[in-house]
């Protein structure tokens, strides 16, 4: 296996979906906390940067093994692994490498903060295999976007506050509603691009028996609700803002809806996989990175 299919097995370039929720947890408790404890949060970041690359194996894996006979044609010509006639043997031991190593340094954080920040991981452990394994994956039923937008935007970033607040009392509902708003851009987000995904591949999915969110809302209803993810994430943002959780120079973010508007236009008027796809990728990618330079000149700047 070369760089390049490791590096595409892993899927990196969708790494920003979980590294984006990890520094909005950093900010947030920089600002409420005045407190980060590196330690512990990079261990995190490891354990959770390697499940990470887990879990888009496994997607990988699932989706090749349980592809069937009838698309014989997209397992040759879309999935890595039959592209780069990647071993099935191969792909399983660097994925379980992963889990392995990532649940033993998710073991000792348990150890080190308490209970918990277990019972949040082994949410996380179980979406990140039921949204490609099991009977039935999440990724081809209605609640994909939901699962994959709560537990990457969300639970990373409740995780990551949780990990340096927990010698402070922990987690209360309070806090964790006030982590959810402050998260809500990136769950919005990231659910939008998974969305902007099923909607491409609308007739794949048919093929490969998975009934996504678009086989019953519709092109146009999918169209409607990809939109109506950027105009939550944004309300959520400045409702962060309002009740004081984030900077106030957090609304710089605004700055970007231009850009992600003119993207979601071009997106809703072509719905192509190879041509129209990387507009949500684009967005996810403006999203974080103007939501996390401008809380970061928050902090500087008050």
């Amino acid at each position: 296996m070369t760089v390049k299919n490791f590096l595409e097995l892993v899927e990196i370039k969708a790494k920003i979906a979980s590294v984006w929720p990890f520094l909005l947890g950093l900010i947030f408790v920089a600002f409420n906390f005045n407190h980060v404890n590196w330690d512990v949060i990079g261990v995190f970041f490891v354990a959770m940067f390697l499940f990470n690359m887990a879990v888009d194996i496994n997607d990988n894996y699932q989706d090749y093994r349980h592809a069937g006979t009838q698309a014989e044609r997209w397992k040759r010509e879309t999935n890595i692994i039959g592209v780069q006639h990647l071993r099935m043997a191969r792909v399983f031991g660097l994925m379980a490498t992963f889990v392995v190593i990532a649940g033993a340094l998710g073991l000792w954080l348990v150890w080190a903060t308490g209970w918990p920040l277990l019972i949040m991981g082994v949410g996380c452990f179980l979406v990140g295999y039921l949204y490609a394994g099991g009977p039935r994956p999440l990724s081809g039923t209605p609640t994909g976007e939901f699962f994959a937008g709560f537990t990457m935007g969300y639970l990373i970033t409740l995780i990551t506050v949780y990990l340096n607040v927990y010698q402070r009392g922990g987690l209360s509902w309070s806090l964790a509603g006030r982590v959810l708003l402050a998260s809500g851009i990136a769950v919005t987000a990231i659910a939008a691009l998974l969305l902007a995904n099923n909607i491409c591949d609308a007739q794949e999915d048919l093929a490969l028996n998975r009934r996504t969110i678009v086989y019953y809302l519709g092109k146009r209803g999918s169209l409607i609700l990809f939109a109506a993810f950027y105009i939550v994430g944004y309300l959520a943002l400045v409702g962060s803002v309002a009740v004081g959780d984030l900077p106030k120079w957090s609304l710089l973010a605004l700055l970007s809806i231009p850009l992600v508007y003119r993207n979601v236009r071009a997106f809703f008027a072509v719905q192509v996989k190879k041509q129209t796809f990387i507009l949500a990728v684009r967005n996810l990618a403006i999203l974080a990175a103007t939501t996390v330079l401008a809380e970061v000149i928050g902090l500087f700047f008050g």
